[in-house]
């Protein structure tokens, strides 16, 4: 499970970087098409937007995978460790109930999308909508995956014994 989230991680990164850097690039020829350019081009907006949700709620799971996203570490440090792990547990129970929750209503948003359409683009909302399901599925399964999996990683863990 260890290698699992790890590699799912890994190719969430990977995606979350070629996000931002197209969004970098949509903003920047952005501006130059209307400042430098003035040819008047409005989509660039739109489809920064688009692109910074979907940046975003793939990097939710991302930061769940490590634990920096979730949690309450200032309390989770002063306590001794049976309560410290109760109430890790309970977090991780709680942010999977609300990821899955998220998830089913995302599913049901990203069906209705097929019926809205992106005015500029012309487009139905299906893909930007598809966003919340994904990102919310994603974090689900790595913070399930973190609160099964042991502290440190199995290579660690053979050195020590």
């Amino acid at each position: 499970m260890w290698r699992f989230g790890e590699k799912l991680n890994w190719l969430v990164e990977r995606i979350c970087v070629v996000l931002v850097a197209v969004l970098v690039l949509d903003i920047w020829f952005g501006i130059v098409a209307r400042y430098f350019l003035e040819l008047g081009i409005t989509w660039t907006e739109e489809l920064a937007r688009y692109i910074m949700i979907w940046a975003a709620l793939l990097a939710i799971s991302s930061a769940a995978h490590r634990r920096e996203h979730i949690g309450l570490i200032f309390i989770l440090m002063a306590l001794p460790p049976r309560p410290k792990q109760i109430l890790q547990a309970a977090i991780d129970c709680l942010g999977i109930a609300f990821f899955l929750f998220l998830f089913v209503y995302g599913i049901r948003m990203t069906i209705d999308g097929a019926n809205q359409f992106a005015m500029i683009f012309g487009m139905n909302m299906v893909v930007p909508f598809a966003s919340v399901p994904i990102g919310a599925g994603l974090t689900a399964v790595q913070i399930f995956l973190t609160a099964i999996r042991p502290q440190s990683p199995p290579e660690a863990q053979e050195v020590a014994a």
